[in-house]
């Protein structure tokens, strides 16, 4: 009798919580759920992205400073200029032309017009 009685309880119980299981999926599967699930994900991502974008340009500000000290840009006042040695010392200097042009204005690598 105990035996029938535990049994039939356990079975029940069993039934009970395959029920509940199978509704619960039946909801998530929904249109209408699915659809606030998809929301939240485009949500969570946007706020992904959000955090990626900050930690970028947070990288890069620092990366600016590095570069920035490297090159002795920095000075007092946070004045942001290139010393004056540096910014002549590249306008200054002649580029050698290295082709010659012809009458026609096109030369080939030895100087002789291409024909």
């Amino acid at each position: 009798m105990f035996r029938r009685a535990f049994w039939f309880t356990t079975g029940a119980a069993a039934g009970v919580w395959a029920t509940t299981k199978v509704h619960r999926k039946l909801r998530r599967l929904q249109p209408d759920s699915l659809a606030a699930q998809a929301a939240d994900k485009a949500v969570e991502t946007g706020h992904r992205l959000r955090r990626f974008a900050l930690d970028v340009r947070t990288g890069m500000a620092d990366r600016e400073e590095q570069l920035h000290e490297a090159l002795g840009l920095t000075a007092p006042g946070d004045v942001r200029e290139l010393p004056a040695s540096r910014t002549r010392a590249v306008l200054d200097t002649p580029h050698p032309t290295t082709r010659a042009t012809g009458p026609s204005g096109i030369a080939g690598p030895t100087g002789n017009e291409d024909h």
